[in-house]
């Protein structure tokens, strides 16, 4: 008779043990969403920058660069063409249909090429172009990867190509042991579905013009 009431306190700590991990279980893959959802925003933004950057890159060097020292040493340091329009169309020459190239043609507008720094042309002043590498979260501990080179088209055309990307097991790092579980199933799935499992931008297998895995 002694026991029944120690019987319903642990039977009560049972209960109460079972509800929290059915509740863990139902709001952990939640919370893995919601993190998710803020790395891969802050992400995407970064593999953006890095594509405009090496866009700029190309724009001068007529190829892609697989290395960050050289990229950003490029945007940093260099200056990329701008054309500069000198004259405008007046009411009169709109009114009547004159368009710009025509304007040009016959003198009223000219047209020069200067030299503007890369760093304002493709982002501006104050972008923190040193951080570039760095995969955002990881307190500048993982870098992009990085690669460019060339692939030859299905009909024998060489095109230009990088990528730059970060694995999930890179962007989740300082949560691999609270959210394994959510990682694996997150990484499984992509992996059956033949997708690259993390984010990237670009690719050295098909020429795909730069564009994003999330897009």
């Amino acid at each position: 008779m002694k026991l029944k009431p120690i019987l319903q306190i642990l039977l009560a700590f049972a209960i109460v043990a079972f509800g929290y991990l059915a509740y863990q279980s139902i709001m952990k893959p939640i919370k893995f969403g919601e993190i998710k959802k803020e790395r891969y925003e802050k992400i995407v933004d970064q593999l953006k920058d890095i594509r405009k950057a090496q866009n700029a890159y190309k724009e001068v060097n007529k190829k892609y660069t697989g290395s960050f020292d050289t990229l950003i040493s490029f945007i940093k340091s260099d200056s990329m063409p701008m054309i500069k329009s000198i004259g405008s169309l007046s009411d009169e020459q709109i009114e009547a249909g004159m368009t710009e190239r025509e304007a040009v043609i016959k003198g009223f507008i000219t047209r020069d090429t200067i030299m503007v720094s890369a760093l304002e042309t493709t982002f501006n002043k104050d972008f923190d172009i040193e951080n570039l590498r760095y995969v955002p979260f990881t307190r500048e501990q993982s870098e992009f990867k990085m690669a460019a080179g060339i692939v030859i088209t299905g009909s024998k055309v060489k095109v230009q190509v990088f990528e730059a990307k970060a694995s999930n097991m890179v962007i989740f790092a300082d949560m691999r042991d609270a959210y394994l579980d959510e990682l694996k199933e997150e990484n499984g799935n992509r992996i059956r579905m033949n997708k690259y499992p993390g984010l990237k931008v670009g690719s050295l297998e098909e020429a795909n013009n730069g564009s994003g895995n999330w897009e």
